[in-house]
């Protein structure tokens, strides 16, 4: 664990300005500008999720190059694809030469029509059994992976599965990722209501677009539509999945203490002191193996790390930085694997 190099102007100090800015209008304009300025073609594709399940997301690739590798990019809870830190770190990863994947996680992005069941955040094989699919779908290795807050947790337990799943991932990078849910809706509750009532706000129309095109399978009330946030995900506990109570629940996805201590897979992680979503605490209490290192800024809010008036990133430009790192690193494994192989294979001089 290390300290960041982020550091903003005074008037960027501010962990809600930069948290509010991180996800403003005039963000999202310009991150639509700069992707489409890369000149990379962009298609929408289906892929497999396994057990029937569909995800959604676009691939974007400079035409007339020669990809150096894959960059599979996941978005935050109630973000998509579109996102500001999505679209923006894409253009990062097109401009190095890489090609990108940006997929959207199940009901997000206007994808709840593929599945009849909700989105929660335990759905992690359904994100595995999709980087599968898009890992076989386009050749060029090696494959890269990273996430920003609920994908950033979704990115590092990708990464603890790979090995297992067979899926060859060079290295992963997270961005104030969810370490320990059940400190996160703490923090949360005790913070700025702001961010609690956004969350609930944009759930509650995700939940209502569910209900509308599913109401057999879904037949819940306003009442319930109306709860709080941590009586809200008590009731999908509850109803719609198979782990009986909310400290279940919570603990499904968690990454805390030692759990991130096998991973195989390189990985860094970026977080700013002062998130008002994300607790710091739990990132001190991680065990973390020697390839796997934490970078904590004095500042930057929930992904924002805003570096002036252009509302360009220092998270984006480091997410770049660090996939393109892990993807040199595998490459020159890779040809020293293959000249130790080479060596091996000469045909040797007959003993005199």
């Amino acid at each position: 664990m290390r300290g960041s190099d982020y550091a903003p102007p005074m008037w960027l100090r501010s962990p809600h300005v930069q948290t509010l800015l991180a996800s403003s209008d005039l963000r999202r304009r310009r991150s639509a500008q700069t992707l489409a300025a890369t000149g990379a073609v962009t298609t929408a594709h289906l892929v497999d999720g396994g057990d029937g399940v569909r995800l959604q997301g676009h691939h974007s690739v400079v035409p007339g190059i020669e990809p150096r590798g894959l960059a599979l990019l996941l978005h935050g809870w109630e973000g998509s694809t579109e996102s500001s830190y999505m679209r923006l770190t894409a253009a990062q990863m097109l401009g190095l030469g890489f090609e990108v994947f940006r997929l959207n996680f199940r009901d997000h992005g206007g994808t709840h029509h593929l599945n009849p069941a909700i989105f929660h955040s335990n759905r992690i094989d359904e994100v595995v059994h999709a980087a599968l699919d898009i890992a076989a779908r386009f050749a060029p290795r090696p494959m890269l992976a990273a996430g920003y807050s609920l994908g950033g947790n979704f990115a590092l337990r990708l990464a603890l599965r790979a090995p297992a799943a067979g899926l060859q991932l060079a290295g992963v990078a997270a961005v104030c990722p969810v370490i320990d849910p059940s400190r996160t809706m703490l923090h949360m509750e005790r913070g700025h209501r702001l961010y609690l009532r956004h969350f609930e706000r944009t759930w509650r129309a995700s939940l209502r677009r569910k209900r509308e095109l599913f109401p057999e399978q879904l037949a819940f009330d306003d009442a319930t539509l109306g709860l709080g946030m941590r009586e809200l995900t008590d009731w999908l506990v509850r109803t719609h999945t198979d782990f009986g109570s909310l400290d279940n629940y919570f603990d499904g996805y968690s990454i805390a203490g030692n759990r991130l201590s096998s991973l195989q897979v390189p990985a860094d992680i970026l977080m700013a002191a002062d998130d008002p979503v994300i607790p710091l605490d739990a990132f001190h209490d991680l065990t973390l193996p020697a390839h796997a290192r934490v970078e904590i800024s004095r500042w930057g809010g929930h992904c924002g790390f805003l570096l002036d008036h252009s509302l360009d990133s220092f998270a984006e430009r480091w997410v770049a930085g660090r996939l393109s790192g892990h993807a040199r690193a595998a490459q020159t494994s890779s040809e020293r694997t293959r000249l130790a192989a080479a060596i091996r294979a000469r045909p040797r001089s007959p003993e005199a």
